[in-house]
Order: C-alpha cells, then sequence, then structure tokens
C-alpha cells in the first residue's frame, strides 16, 4: 500500500466505524448524527492506541499494524497528526504543511506538502481531520443493516455525496453511551464518541481501525508534530503526490 493512500485512509477512519449489525436501532439516526458532529466540535486534541487491519480485494490477503495517534487541530484547516507505529516500526507526522514518513528500518525520511497530499479526492478526508467536516454535508448517512453492533453500540453507513473520492464507502460505529449522554443532557458531552471504523476503497479492499485507550483535551504540545531526521538518515523529497 502506498504512503499517500496509506494517510487518506487514516485521515477518513479517525471518524469512522465497522461492526456487525444485530439489533434495531434505539435512537433516531439524527441524534446519532449530532452525538458525532456535536462531539467533534469540542474535540481539540485526541490521543489512543490503534489497532489497525487492512484486507487487500485484488491479492487476497490482508496487513496489520498497531501503534499510538496524536492529532491536534490547527489554525484554518490545518490537522497535525502524528502516527507511531510498533508494528511495523514507523512514523508518520505532519505540522499542518508538512508530513514525514519515516522508516527507521531503512534509514530514510520521505517529507511532502500536506496540502497535496490531501487535494482532489482527499479533499473530504482532511476535513474530518482537522475537526472541521459535517458527515451530513458530505455523506448519504442511513444505519448499516440494523444498525446496532454486537455491544449495542450505533453503526453508520456513509457513502460520499461528491465523484471521485479515494473511498467508495464508510462505516462508523458510535458509542452507544455517548448517543445515550447526548439524549439526557440535549448536547453532546463525547469530543470521541468513535469505537472503530472501517473504510471500503474503490478496489473492494478494506481497512479497519479499532481505538483504545482513548485521550482527549490533554493540551497536547506542538513539538509532537514536527519532526527531525537523526544523524545518518537520509532525507527524500518527495516532487508531488499522485
Amino acid at each position: 500500500m502506498t504512503l499517500p493512500r496509506i494517510l487518506l485512509l487514516f485521515a477518513v477512519t479517525l471518524l469512522l466505524g465497522t461492526g456487525a449489525a444485530t439489533a434495531a436501532p434505539s435512537a433516531p439516526l439524527a441524534d446519532v448524527v449530532a452525538t458525532l458532529e456535536q462531539g467533534y466540535a469540542s474535540l481539540k486534541d485526541l490521543q489512543a492506541s490503534f489497532t489497525q487491519r487492512t484486507e487487500m480485494a485484488a491479492v487476497k490477503r490482508s496487513q496489520t499494524g498497531s501503534g499510538e495517534l496524536f492529532i491536534r487541530k490547527g489554525a484554518g484547516d490545518r490537522a497535525l497528526f502524528r502516527f507511531n507505529y510498533v508494528k511495523p516500526s514507523q512514523q508518520i507526522v505532519s505540522n499542518g504543511k508538512t508530513v514525514w514518513y519515516y522508516l527507521p528500518e531503512n534509514r530514510q525520511v520521505m517529507t511532502m506538502d500536506a496540502s497535496a497530499l490531501f487535494a482532489g479526492g482527499g479533499g473530504v478526508a482532511l476535513s474530518y481531520l482537522t475537526g472541521i467536516g459535517q458527515i451530513s454535508r458530505d455523506f448519504a448517512v442511513s444505519f448499516a443493516g440494523n444498525g446496532r453492533d454486537a455491544k449495542g453500540n450505533h453503526v453508520l453507513d456513509l457513502v460520499p455525496k461528491k465523484q471521485g473520492q479515494a473511498f467508495a464507502r464508510l462505516q462508523l460505529t458510535v458509542s452507544a453511551k455517548a448517543v445515550e449522554e447526548y439524549q439526557r443532557a440535549g448536547k453532546a458531552t463525547v469530543p470521541f464518541p468513535i469505537v472503530s471504523s472501517v473504510v471500503v476503497d474503490q478496489m473492494g479492499s478494506r481497512t479497519s481501525f479499532e481505538f483504545s485507550k482513548i485521550r482527549v483535551n490533554r493540551g497536547l504540545a506542538g513539538s509532537l508534530f514536527t519532526f527531525k531526521a537523526p544523524a545518518g538518515v537520509e532525507v527524500i523529497q518527495a516532487p508531488g503526490v499522485k
């Protein structure tokens, strides 16, 4: 899987989820969407552990990964993020303007312009990564299947309204507890109500993320979102993103 595709999947799946639908929805669709949209409006930064699984349709094999992610909203449309992969060992870092992709085993780091990376079909992905996207604006939203997973969380199916996106379909699992708190309080109280996520690309491949140890709005330091190449590491400037 190429770096641009990996990053686009990261950007999209931070806000999308998966689950096996088993029971009828217990909340109106509008309440589930509002829980997500209003929650993200209050999100300033995020730290979480993740596990990733990609099932590639063309070659019928899968890849897995795990690590820790950090996200912080920047000024305007800028998104600051850092993915520290434990398996496989690699780092992907962005200060909102530049993206660094570091492979310790190869002693190489690739740099590229963030705006070029998310141009075109990645535009929706970038807006979600910054937390300013609106699900109801960018997607046709419905419950997936019966709308619930085995644990009672709400499962949404999202289809992009714009053509030419880097993905064909998304699914989103929203915490049932977060929706219940929204209904009780009349407003969203959980900035990150996402349980897990999956994105299906145009070739039918699926990439899913599951999140744990979620911590929000802790005032993450700006130094997390920049990268200085260690001594002896080759720096490669990407001429563009295709």
